[in-house]
């Protein structure tokens, strides 16, 4: 599955699954305990292949930092993302070693552990580029 049904909802923990779209939002699964959760338009949610983390040269999309995360713990769990703000800046400068400090919070590393860590659990550890759909070209037609 790609990162692209994958959502973050601002006041809820953990990781959803976009299930299906409905009249005033759309239905979503926990990744955590499978609890189907309908979210309305007004939430603030994220989905998770449109979120990057600051560099001081780019930004590099979370799915780079998942693949970092990933060959760095050979496909195991990540620290745990409960560790001390230092551990876990640390362990972010391993991973992405020019991370902007001032643009990056430990919040924001939590975050970004504690969501590789839910899709680790989950088997979700292809964190390549989705296939892009060819256009057919001129000469084909």
């Amino acid at each position: 599955m790609s990162l692209d049904k994958i959502l973050a909802i601002a006041g809820k923990p953990g990781l959803y699954e976009l299930k299906t779209q409905t009249r005033s939002g759309f239905l979503a699964e926990s990744l955590i305990d499978g609890k189907r959760l309908s979210v309305s338009i007004r939430h603030n949610v994220s989905v998770l292949s449109e979120i990057a983390i600051y560099t001081f040269t780019e930004e590099v999309p979370l799915r780079e930092i998942f693949k970092k995360i990933y060959e760095k713990e050979n496909g195991e769990q990540a620290i745990n993302h409960k560790e001390s703000k230092n551990k876990l800046e640390a362990y972010f400068s391993e991973v992405l070693p020019d991370y902007d400090e001032d643009r990056v919070y430990p919040s924001d590393m939590k975050k970004v552990i504690q969501w590789y860590n839910i899709l680790q659990s989950k088997g979700m550890t292809d964190f390549s580029e989705p296939e892009a759909k060819e256009k057919p070209s001129d000469e084909e037609e």
